[in-house]
């Protein structure tokens, strides 16, 4: 053994040192795992704990966040890479056999049979599916899906934010020359169900491509005789020299009126040349969509919309007045005179028949 015998002061001053140095140590900052000092914070309050309350977590609800804006994002750069990519809606065999199903087939019905399903709101001979092909499916054929995920939203027409069901009850008031349903009516409730389950997966508040009808650039001015001449050369064969349609048998519209006391009345939105013209380049002649000039489509868009039509429900007793509040567009014929006639100013009633 070694005779050396260890100074009590010098190991009490090398077992403060070792302390010191490791408190020292401890509380300096230290390196990240990127090679950067970590800031310290300063004025840093407690947080007292409260017993047996848990503490938020927010990550559940960042993720869930991200994920919708991921879904929104990785949509609209799909778009952007193919440019044909629109959302398809689920099959209807997906539709599902429980109470809520039952409601969305009866939404269907109504979208093809409006007359057999909710008689008492509509007042002309067109169903839903006349402007929204395809069961409410097709892309640029004012398809449910992309309608639904937009809404609340605002719209000028009424000048205040609507729900998807107020949106449905215009359709009644204008497109089907109607009356509106009551708010959570049967009718407004299985449409707005078929339109949900035909969104289902569809990112909200997003535009999707498809939506509507396409929005054509717009042209130097209309030609309301090229408009006649096409309409003669591709229309009438269907839609009939007269524009009121055509009838099966049993009296069942098989192509819809397009002007005339059974068509939709002038506060409709296909009554303004903008929307017929992109419904007609898309679609028209049926199954033959994008076979028109832009040309042709807005000649015979305008010359489809200056014909008579049923009153526009917000009439005030004055078409220079209701155009001026309603129809103040050079896209609308409404007050305009045509051959003659100011549009609006012979107008059959808007409604129902009494």
């Amino acid at each position: 053994m070694s005779d050396y015998t260890p100074n009590p002061r010098l190991w009490v001053a090398g077992v403060l040192f070792a302390g010191l140095a490791g408190f020292i140590g401890y509380t300096l900052p230290r390196n990240n795992s990127a090679g950067n000092v970590e800031p310290v914070a300063e004025n840093v309050e407690p947080v007292a704990a409260k017993p047996d309350q848990p503490t938020p977590i927010e990550v559940a609800e960042n993720s869930k966040e991200n994920s919708k804006e991921n879904s929104k994002e990785n949509f609209k750069e799909d778009s952007k890479e193919n440019p044909k990519s629109v959302f398809s809606p689920p099959p209807e065999d997906e539709i599902p056999k429980n109470e809520f199903g039952d409601m969305v087939r009866l939404g269907e019905k109504i979208f093809h049979d409006t007359q057999g399903h909710a008689k008492e709101f509509v007042g002309n001979s067109l169903v839903c599916s006349n402007c929204h092909l395809d069961s409410g499916r097709l892309a640029n054929a004012g398809p449910l899906w992309a309608a639904y995920v937009l809404y609340p939203a605002y719209r000028a027409k009424n000048g205040h934010v609507n729900s998807f069901q107020e949106r449905l009850q215009g359709c009644f008031l204008y497109s089907m020359n109607g009356k509106a349903p009551a708010a959570d009516d049967k009718v407004l409730v299985a449409l707005e169900s078929y339109a949900y389950f035909l969104a289902r997966g569809a990112p909200t508040g997003v535009q999707l491509p498809g939506r509507g009808y396409p929005k054509l650039a717009k042209p130097a001015k209309f030609d309301y005789d090229h408009g006649q001449q096409v309409y003669a050369a591709k229309c009438a064969v269907c839609h009939g020299a007269d524009g009121l349609g055509q009838s099966a048998a049993d009296r069942q519209i098989v192509f819809p009126p397009l002007w005339g006391a059974h068509s939709f009345n002038w506060g409709a939105g296909m009554s303004s040349i903008d929307n017929a013209a992109g419904f007609i380049k898309a679609n028209m002649p049926l199954s033959q969509g994008n076979t028109l000039t832009d040309e042709e489509a807005w000649d015979v868009a305008a010359y489809i919309d200056s014909q008579e039509r049923p009153q526009d429900p917000r009439f005030n007793g004055s078409v220079a007045e209701t155009r001026k509040l309603h129809h103040d567009s050079p896209m609308n014929m409404y007050g305009q005179t045509v051959n003659g006639i100011v549009l609006g100013q012979n107008s059959p009633a808007a409604g129902p028949p009494p």
